[in-house]
């Protein structure tokens, strides 16, 4: 259980941090971003530090339980050593692990689902036939206001063309289908038939079958096929995990200028947050999701809705 969170009372935050970063940066890696955000690296973990007006939240995260606790002993030293105007109090939380984070309070979940544009027959008929046809394994499909985002970005960008990486029994790609301009084709890559076939009569029913272009073969195959130009308007990658960084790539090299590729799943169930983890899929989220923040290709955001999601724009 290697997070560990702190709030401590200060209205000088900003300027805690400034310290820290200063007076650590010869012995530590140390990074001050420009919203007064720090991060603190040393040999057994990372702590990160935000300000707020009247506190000073502080995360650990370390690989298990001793190092997280070297990690808080080395940030609580300093932070109270250069605190010479006011007497600190760093009151740690017991360790967290990450696959019991939240990142959304289950009110607001709830609540955010009844504030979308509801999701109509077709869509909710394609929900039903996927929960009745493969069980606990419907959690796979996405939410439906992932599928309300997803068709109104495709809307947005105006796409023609849009790839989906990851079929499963078809919600987000009648989704994206149905945000597609006029004359729009989606390619949707998939390795499994048999789920797929449970979204078609949906697709028929929501008259967009004729956009969706299935193939059912490794998705990387299929995006490597594709012709080098930047022709994708819109791609959604929901799919085998470890891979996701060689989809990110085929994928971003062929985006248009002003084209956005959709990333699910980023965090994993909070795992990805929590670097005890480190499981061939979590490790290689937590590569992409670095490489995107520093990837001068793209501009991004990621936002946490359900499992996060990551937008990044083609610049």
């Amino acid at each position: 259980m290697p997070l560990a969170t702190a709030r401590v009372a200060t209205t000088r935050s900003a300027r805690h941090i400034k310290q820290l970063v200063s007076h650590m940066g010869h012995k530590v890696t140390t990074t001050l971003g420009p919203d007064g955000r720090g991060t603190i690296t040393v040999a057994s973990g990372t702590c990160t530090l935000m300000p707020t007006p009247d506190t000073l939240e502080l995360t650990a995260a370390a690989v298990d339980a001793e190092a997280l606790g070297r990690v808080q002993d080395v940030i609580t030293r300093h932070l109270v050593r250069f605190a010479t105007q006011e007497q600190l109090t760093v009151d740690w939380s017991a360790p967290i692990d990450g696959g019991d984070l939240e990142p959304l309070a289950p009110a607001v979940s709830d609540y955010l689902f009844s504030q979308h544009t509801p999701a109509d027959e077709v869509l909710g008929g394609l929900a039903a036939a996927t929960r009745d046809a493969v069980g606990e394994a419907a959690h796979m499909q996405v939410s439906s206001d992932e599928g309300a985002l997803l068709t109104m970005l495709t809307r947005l960008t105006g796409a023609r063309f849009a790839v989906e990486v990851g079929v499963f029994t078809g919600y987000s790609s009648l989704c994206i289908a149905r945000g597609l301009s006029d004359g729009g084709r989606l390619l949707a890559c998939d390795i499994s038939e048999e789920w797929a076939a449970i979204g078609r009569p949906y697709w028929q029913k929501a008259g967009v079958a004729d956009r969706i272009d299935l193939r059912i073969a490794p998705a990387l195959e299929t995006l490597r096929a594709l012709d080098e130009e930047p022709v994708i308007d819109i791609a959604f990658v929901d799919a085998d995990k470890p891979a996701y960084p060689a989809y990110y790539e085929e994928i971003v090299r062929r985006l248009r200028p002003g084209g956005l590729v959709v990333l699910d799943n980023v965090f994993l169930g909070g795992r990805v947050l929590d670097p005890a983890y480190q499981d061939e899929r979590y490790v290689a989220m937590r590569r992409l999701n670095d490489l995107i923040t520093t990837d001068d290709r793209v501009d991004s955001v990621m936002l946490p809705v359900r499992d996060g999601v990551t937008i990044a724009r083609r610049r």
